[in-house]
């Protein structure tokens, strides 16, 4: 009888997936999985029918659609001064995480050790051991989650590739230039691939700045960004993301979107190509704007339950810690507040190694004030 593959066998179903079912089955709210409940802007909408009877409905390029790359490469140039040719610089892909998909099994070989800070986002780790890579843990500052720069230090030597992920889920941390230029300084001295993932870009709070690292001298030939408009448009179901990068890497990281997903789907590109066409800068202000109000909030409802928020500088995950719970897996914490409070969260052992992460849960904020209000109420129950 056909057993599933060695590769398969050794994944686990994403806890973040099973408390989204837990919390279907039980009615409650869930703020476990980062899927936005917040409409998508009304120009993405209103350009999906016109795309489809105009004729976006068949194939597209491999690396996406014209008038997408064109307006990917105008974004680039506007949010981060860098000049990239459409041609050759981006490949649209099936979401941030097709475009992960695509760049380790296109530029990393199996055994290849691949660096990845902790805490981690589960997707990566899964996607690189799928890919037969090794991951290597990289630890960060208690507390605030910072660059532990001696820890990088002493595991890069004979790593392959890292994993920047700034705004960072789950932590919210938001990479200062500092520490982007020490993660670049190491990345030049042990000539790593940096996969930068970078989905959350607009997601900053208390004047904090997003820099992408590709952005940092020397780092454009050997950094390959990734980022999308799941979250900042609230689309996650659309799958439209991409990859940018020099050349001499993206030819091959189009090699395997072209090879796994074809291309993504043609009038949701188009739809997308109209948004960031349209949409100025005051939209992205504002969704940053509002997404602090909501941060603040729940991480006010937390503190009063006591359940200590590691409030974000960035994305819309906040850690908690649960000790005063008692217990001894991030687990039955979360399934005590599930079943006490009706609201499902991700255990924090979801995103660490080795035993680490027991004492957080990860809630997602990015809902709708409605919901979030009502999210706040039902943290009463554990006081």
């Amino acid at each position: 009888m056909p057993n599933p593959s060695q590769r398969i066998a050794q994944l686990v179903q994403s806890d973040i997936r099973a408390m989204t079912q837990e919390c279907h089955k039980q009615g409650g709210i869930n703020l476990g999985q980062g899927v936005c409940d917040t409409p998508p802007p009304s120009v993405l909408l209103d350009s999906l029918i016109p795309a489809v009877t105009s004729g976006y409905n068949s194939y597209t390029r491999f690396d996406g659609i014209q008038l997408l790359r064109e307006s990917l490469a105008a974004k680039v140039k506007r949010d981060s001064g860098m000049a990239l040719d459409p041609e050759n610089n981006f490949v649209v892909t099936a979401g941030t995480t097709g475009a992960f998909t695509c760049i380790v099994n296109a530029l990393c070989d199996p055994g290849d050790k691949i660096l990845m800070f902790e805490p981690y986002y589960g997707y990566h780790l899964n996607a690189s051991m799928l890919a037969g890579l090794e991951p290597v843990f990289v630890p960060t500052n208690p507390g605030d989650f910072s660059l532990d720069s001696a820890s990088l230090e002493s595991l890069a030597r004979d790593a392959k590739a890292i994993v920047v992920n700034t705004p960072s889920n789950p932590s919210g941390h938001v990479f200062n230039r500092q520490e982007l230029e020490t993660i670049a300084d190491i990345c030049e001295r042990y000539d790593l691939l940096c996969i930068t993932d970078e989905i959350y870009e607009y997601f900053l709070y208390d004047g904090h700045q997003h820099i992408s690292i590709a952005s940092l001298p020397g780092m454009w030939d050997r950094t390959v960004t990734l980022a999308g408009f799941s979250k900042t448009y609230s689309i996650t179901g659309w799958r439209i993301g991409y990859a940018a990068g020099p050349e001499s890497l993206m030819t091959a990281v189009g090699v395997a979107n072209d090879l796994y997903y074809a291309c993504a789907a043609a009038p949701l590109q188009y739809a997308v190509a109209k948004g960031l066409d349209t949409l100025g800068p005051d939209f992205y202000i504002q969704l940053a704007e509002e997404h602090q109000k909501k941060r603040d909030l729940f991480c006010s409802a937390l503190e009063q339950v006591g359940l200590i928020p590691h409030v974000p500088q960035g994305a819309y995950y906040v850690l908690a810690d649960v000790s005063r719970f008692g217990y001894e897996s991030s687990k039955e914490a979360a399934m005590h507040i599930l079943e006490k409070a009706s609201i499902a969260c991700v255990p924090g052992s979801a995103f660490f190694q080795e035993g680490r992460g027991e004492h957080l849960v990860r809630f997602c904020f990015g809902k709708d004030d409605e919901t979030l209000v009502r999210a706040c109420e039902l943290l009463e129950r554990l006081k």
